[in-house]
């Protein structure tokens, strides 16, 4: 095991678990604290592109130039729906529900690529729709519930999730530097023309740190932590890992925030997020003990 990578990629989801705590006191919309994001972003990652020297060994390809856009506007998408529910749920919530992401890949991957889903498999699924219902309450599917909208926009920022990672499933040679980079342009643009800038004049200074610490550090640092790092990492240890992006979510939640989630909400946490790490590691342990590394692609991500 890579220790050094192993610890750049615990910082990484560490840090991460902490967006939700940021984008609330970022005092900005859903859509303004994405686009703040993306070019706070496009300036730390077009540095880190040219000092790394990626910069002047890109392998252009159009196929996956325009794969890369796509992965841009779901990812900025998926961005979005993920702060609308952070400002209408907590964070816990939204985060868990954000986390079925992986369960939607495995099902489109049957599709879509063929890949046979085993028992355990399909039991993980199973454990991760009771989890999630156990979440929505007995009132979830009913419009008149009060968190119902905020549910819904994190499940469709599940389902942007896993269409950027299913995308990016194709794409191996771009740098990981452009490929992000190109990522943060095109959700600018894709935003520029519904922002409201009047937004950001209402800021005070604290707001603003939290909005550019969100872009910068969230963003720039996490994406280059993260990417660096699974080069060097068995996918089993990166797949557990990434659950400590909603660990520390959960925690901050709970510890700073004051929320406190009732029986049934608190048992489809477990439930999801046991499936999940069931549903995600278990295959990966038994490949490489067969001797494949299995580690994830560029784009993994969003």
């Amino acid at each position: 095991m890579n220790k050094p990578a192993l610890l750049q990629l615990l910082l990484a989801m560490a840090i991460f678990g902490s967006i939700g705590f940021f984008s609330r006191h970022a005092g900005l919309p859903a859509l303004e604290l994405v686009f703040a994001r993306c070019l706070c972003a496009i300036a730390l990652l077009s540095a880190a592109w040219v000092l790394s020297g990626s910069f002047g060994r890109e392998r252009w390809s159009a196929k996956e130039t325009l794969l890369i856009a796509a992965c841009g506007v779901t990812n900025v998408l998926n961005w979005i729906f993920l702060f609308k529910s952070f400002e209408l749920i907590s964070v816990t919530i939204a985060i868990s529900l954000y986390h079925l992401a992986p369960v939607l890949v495995l099902l489109a991957g049957s599709f879509l690529f063929r890949d046979r889903l085993k028992t355990g498999s399909v039991v993980a699924l199973a454990g991760c729709f009771a989890g999630t219902l156990l979440l929505m309450g007995a009132d979830g599917f009913r419009a008149s519930a009060p968190d119902w909208r905020g549910m819904l926009y994190a499940v469709a920022a599940a389902f942007f999730y896993a269409a950027t990672m299913l995308l990016g499933r194709s794409v191996r040679r771009t740098s990981v530097y452009a490929t992000t980079l190109i990522q943060m342009m095109i959700g600018a643009l894709a935003l520029l023309p519904f922002v409201r800038f009047a937004s950001y004049s209402g800021l005070d200074p604290s707001q603003w740190r939290f909005a550019v610490l969100t872009g910068v550090i969230h963003t720039g640092f996490v994406y280059l932590l993260f990417f660096r790092s699974i080069r060097h990492l068995p996918s089993a240890a990166v797949s557990l890992l990434v659950f400590v992006d909603p660990a520390v979510a959960i925690l901050l939640d709970v510890g700073v925030t004051g929320f406190r989630p009732d029986p049934l909400q608190t048992a489809g946490i477990l439930l999801l997020f046991g499936s999940l790490i069931g549903a995600l590691a278990r295959p990966l342990l038994r490949k490489e003990r067969r001797g494949g590394t299995g580690v994830p692609l560029e784009g993994d991500r969003p």
